[in-house]
């Protein structure tokens, strides 16, 4: 006997692609309207964990999530710096969308991955 919901299954199945252009929408938008990278990736971690309550199997491995949330802080770091210091203040106006644009999607990605760190940890070590 299954303990799943098919019509759970095939309705989330078709709504992922959706939640996903919906937070990459909110992320890639986020310096032109309320939103951005902290938003944006809250509701790319939310991916994983209705997956994860139609399947309640663990399909990413947690190290690499950890890997990917630690390269895109440092990342996060030294593109800031690289901004603040290089340009020393005179920066173009045309240059100030394309920076929000990569600092919302660098924190979007690593919010998503934090998130979903911190969801499977509490399901899969802390509920035993």
């Amino acid at each position: 006997m299954e303990k799943h919901s098919k019509l759970l299954r095939v309705t989330m199945g078709a709504i992922y692609p959706f939640i996903i252009i919906f937070g990459l929408y909110v992320i890639f938008n986020g310096h032109t309207t309320p939103g951005g990278g902290f938003q944006g990736g809250a509701i790319l971690s939310a991916v994983f964990i209705v997956q994860y309550f139609t399947t309640y199997q663990k399909t990413t491995s947690l190290q690499l999530l950890n890997k990917i949330e630690k390269i895109l802080y440092l990342a996060l770091v030294l593109v800031a710096i690289l901004f603040v210091f290089e340009l020393r203040g005179s920066v173009p106006d045309m240059f100030k969308p394309y920076y929000l644009v990569t600092m919302n999607t660098l924190i979007g990605i690593k919010v998503a991955c934090g998130l979903s760190i911190i969801f499977y940890r509490f399901v899969l070590f802390e509920s035993r």
